[in-house]
């Protein structure tokens, strides 16, 4: 849970950044820009070719949670306050856990669905007092965010259970940048010069908040329920809320700070049971051929990721 924590932490810095020191009008070639990076610094580390059916599920997961995805978060965090964007995002969790069950037969825990609504009270009480500047365009590109998002996510669980997480995250990032680029040529035309902020700010969007990120929440859909990594997911509002007043000089009002305290909740309410305790209420004590007793495995098919196909 640590682990895949990162990932929606880096996300929450990620508007932050974007609204702050990425050009606003180049959503196409900002999105390349985060993701071909950070594909190649990946495949430098690991690597290895695909194979067999690899090639194409790369394409197809490349273009959902790189391409599309990473387009819409950048329009988004141009159009709202860093806050408010990263605060849509939040319903991220009820998707994953409607497209987990028939995608990959993992039915939602009550604390998982308990989990979920408590963190979207705290969520609905941060955005609607949040600050203003709140237009239909960036909540639409939010919204859309959300649903691409959780599907690839939910592909990703299903089509990599055996496959390396840094190669099959070096893959997607790769082909997904690789897409973007003649896209943002002739939709937005050929690069502009960057300023030194404007690199540094590229270079910790590519590396933290993609390279980094994409592979701990990987790492996470891999070992953990998706209901799980749904609600860890609503720690990038709580990023997003924090950043946006420390950095971006945004107002925390009351009701946002009892919204966060009911995000948090969520997250608690959904984590997963401990293994040795559910282990030691199921195992059940058998005979062994030389009179001794053992006892039998615990049953974890409700657990980790990938157990039901």
């Amino acid at each position: 849970m640590a682990l895949t924590a990162v990932a929606p932490v880096a996300w929450g810095t990620n508007y932050f950044v974007t609204h702050e020191f990425l050009p606003a009008d180049r959503p196409l070639s900002g999105a390349a820009l985060r993701a071909l990076p950070a594909g190649l610094v990946l495949l430098a580390v690991r690597r290895q070719r695909p194979r067999g059916a690899w090639w194409w599920r790369s394409a197809v997961l490349g273009v959902l949670n790189v391409s599309v995805f990473f387009v819409l978060v950048y329009a988004a965090s141009q159009l709202l306050p860093a806050s408010v964007a990263s605060t849509v995002m939040a319903v991220s969790p009820l998707t994953m856990m409607l497209m987990a069950w028939p995608l990959v037969a993992e039915r939602p825990r009550p604390s998982h669905l308990a989990g979920a609504a408590v963190g979207l009270a705290g969520v609905c009480l941060m955005l609607l007092t949040g600050a203003g500047g709140v237009g239909v365009p960036g909540v639409l590109a939010s919204a859309a965010a959300v649903l691409v998002s959780s599907f690839g996510h939910i592909l990703t669980k299903r089509w990599t259970a055996d496959a390396d997480v840094l190669a099959s995250t070096a893959w997607q990032l790769t082909a997904g940048g690789l897409f973007l680029i003649p896209v943002a040529a002739a939709v937005e035309g050929p690069p502009r010069e960057l300023s030194a902020p404007a690199l540094l700010a590229f270079g910790y969007v590519a590396l933290v908040a993609t390279a980094l990120a994409f592979v701990a929440w990987f790492t996470g859909l891999r070992h953990l329920p998706a209901g799980t990594v749904g609600l860890i997911g609503l720690l990038n509002p709580v990023t997003g809320v924090l950043l946006g007043t420390a950095l971006a000089g945004e107002t925390l009002a009351v009701q946002q700070v009892w919204g966060l305290v009911l995000v948090l909740a969520g997250v608690v309410l959904g984590r997963p049971m401990r293994a040795g305790r559910r282990g030691a209420r199921r195992a059940v004590p058998r005979p062994m051929a030389g009179g001794s007793s053992a006892r039998e495995p615990a049953d974890c098919s409700s657990g980790g990721a990938g157990t039901a196909r």
